[in-house]
């Protein structure tokens, strides 16, 4: 058994069984040809008999065309593929083939064991998700594992892997150079040098979690990101303490495409990487700024007068007649006690997503008493309109 259970070929039998059946009463309704002869009802495997079109006998798994075992393979949960690749070689193959996203996190133990027996299997895995809720389980081999036969991943989670190493790290580098997205959030253990390495040979990198990784997350790191990741649009360095303006400013202007950037509990950074994200990154959607007591209204001017600067006038006016998703959607800056209502109500008033009206928080200021005044652009609007035709406000 691994994980929370396992799948006896019996249930398997049973299933096959009921596809059989369901094959013959479907075709008999509908004036078919396939049709079921004898059933043998035991559990060695053989169902009934289906006759398609007068040449294709089905009489058992392994008759199964691959074709259909790849739509079924579509249909089976995590759990279940697992077990159904060994029920015969049609659907070993099939697979292999078929499968290419896989998620373990429902495996409470034995999830290295696991992991080591069936990379050499599922070669065709572009997704899949380590992340441990439960105790730390995944070693270095199961990773060197992955990187070993699955080079097309180009999705993996690895996050609250507590016992792995740079070993990991540097076995992704050479084995999995398409990697897209890549969540090591909790990982605690890695260093920045094996990061750095990473970055060098992952270049296609989109998407990165680095939340919690204090030793992972320097300046030195993020700046090889800033080198090699030009296409990066989401990271998350939440609570990485020792990351500074050196290193944001670097992302900034190596990743022009970021359009998420979660700097919350980054204590050291200042107005600098603010106005940098601002000013650099035109696609900017999301920013996380919890507790950065540093930042000031020089950054929030700075984030309110970006999107004129990064767009020419005659895309600012057409822009005022669409909407679109360009300009901050999300903000948060709760604990950010330096900041005044008048700074933070320019942002709000240039960035009309952004919301403090109920049910609809994407500006967030808890935390900041100060900031109370500060009103969404839908609620001033909605008080306008209650002036001119009196009904219900927003």
């Amino acid at each position: 058994m691994v994980g929370k259970g396992s799948i006896k070929a019996d249930d398997l039998t049973l299933c096959f069984e009921k596809l059989m059946m369901f094959a013959s009463a479907s075709g008999s309704a509908s004036g078919g040809s396939a049709s079921v002869s004898g059933s043998s009802g035991g559990s060695g495997g053989s169902g009934g008999k289906m006759k398609m079109e007068g040449r294709v006998m089905i009489t058992d798994w392994k008759d199964i065309p691959i074709e259909l075992l790849l739509q079924i393979l579509a249909l089976t949960d995590d759990q279940t593929v697992i077990p159904a690749s060994g029920v015969c070689r049609g659907w070993r193959d099939a697979v292999c083939l078929g499968l290419t996203r896989l998620s373990l996190s429902w495996c409470t133990k034995n999830m290295n064991s696991l992991v080591l027996s069936l990379a050499p299997k599922f070669t065709r895995l572009q997704t899949l998700i380590l992340r441990q809720d439960h105790k730390p389980q995944l070693e270095d081999s199961a990773v060197e594992s992955i990187a070993n036969f699955c080079h097309d991943l180009q999705v993996l989670d690895l996050s609250k892997s507590f016992k792995l190493s740079d070993r990991s790290l540097y076995a992704l580098a050479h084995g999995c150079p398409n990697l897209t997205k890549l969540n090591i959030s909790g990982c605690s253990a890695f260093s920045d040098i094996a990061l750095e390495y990473l970055a060098g040979f992952c270049r296609k990198l989109e998407v990165l979690n680095l939340c919690g990784c204090v030793r992972t997350a320097s300046d030195r790191a993020l700046q090889a990101i800033g080198r090699y990741c030009s296409q990066l649009q989401s990271l998350n360095l939440g609570w990485c303490e020792d990351v500074s303006d050196v290193g944001v400013m670097s992302l900034a202007y190596g990743c022009p495409d970021l359009r998420t950037v979660d700097l919350c509990g980054c204590v050291l950074i200042s107005d600098d990487s603010v106005i940098a994200l601002a000013n650099r990154c035109p696609h900017l959607q999301s920013l996380g700024l919890y507790y950065c007591k540093n930042i000031t209204d020089r950054a929030m001017y700075s984030l309110a007068q970006s999107l004129v600067k990064n767009k020419p006038a005659a895309m600012w006016e057409s822009r005022k007649t669409r909407n679109d998703e360009e300009g901050l959607r999300t903000l948060n800056i709760s604990q950010c006690t330096a900041l005044t209502p008048s700074a933070v109500q320019a942002v709000c008033d240039s960035f009309p997503a952004l919301h403090t009206c109920s049910g609809r928080h994407s500006l967030n200021f808890s935390g900041c008493m100060n900031l109370t005044s500060v009103h969404c652009a839908c609620a001033v609007q909605a008080h306008r309109t209650a002036n001119a035709f009196p009904h219900s406000a927003h």
